[in-house]
């Protein structure tokens, strides 16, 4: 019983330490934000800080993947320059990729699961980045910049722009799925090679 009880708890303070180890690449991840030209407007960010919260939910469960989206928009509240408002947002959205991928991959640990899982992920983030962006951030962003300007900088790409609504389904919401998607991919390619060691069994 108390071998059983030893190795519990060195699993849990495995799982907890490479968690906060994955939550901090996802943080230094986010900082490498960069702007897609002729696709989306200049204040629209691509980053990769979703991958490291995918391979957590994919190795360790959904909750681990949660903790690495919490720990990496705690981090960028320290420079945020959106009150809070963006990072809210963020963790919304990234607890919408991970938990579904983390709980079907769970139930079913193939890579046929983890496909499944990873799609539904990011097909729910693209569709809540519509509302999360509509009833949270640009609310707050359009006391910077007018919301005339914002849809302008929509039309400038695409001018049958004509509000809000059309700016997040037509750019926004496919951009979050690619997004995700990347994520995927990456996940994918290096999943296998990487999981033995974060589980400990390297």
């Amino acid at each position: 019983m108390m071998n059983e009880t030893v190795t519990v708890s060195k699993v849990n303070v495995r799982k907890i330490t490479v968690t906060a180890m994955l939550g901090a690449l996802a943080a230094i991840l986010m900082f490498f934000e960069f702007s897609v030209p002729f696709i989306m407007p200049g204040f629209i960010k691509m980053d990769f800080s979703e991958l490291p919260a995918l391979i957590a939910a994919f190795a360790m469960g959904p909750v681990s993947g949660i903790a690495v989206c919490f720990i990496k928009n705690i981090v960028n509240l320290l420079h945020t320059t959106s009150g809070g408002v963006g990072e809210i947002s963020n963790f919304i959205l990234g607890v919408c990729f991970v938990l579904p991928a983390g709980l079907i991959y769970r139930r079913n640990k193939t890579q046929k699961g983890a496909l499944i899982g990873a799609l539904a992920g990011a097909v729910l983030m693209a569709v809540v980045s519509i509302f999360s962006n509509y009833f949270i951030v640009y609310p707050v962003y359009e006391n910077f910049m007018p919301m005339e300007a914002i849809i302008g900088a929509y039309q400038a790409i695409n001018h049958n722009v004509k509000n809000l609504w059309d700016a997040l389904i037509w750019f926004n919401m496919p951009f979050t799925f690619v997004k995700g998607m990347f994520s995927v991919v990456i996940t994918f390619l290096v999943y296998k090679r990487i999981s033995p060691i974060l589980k400990g069994k390297h």
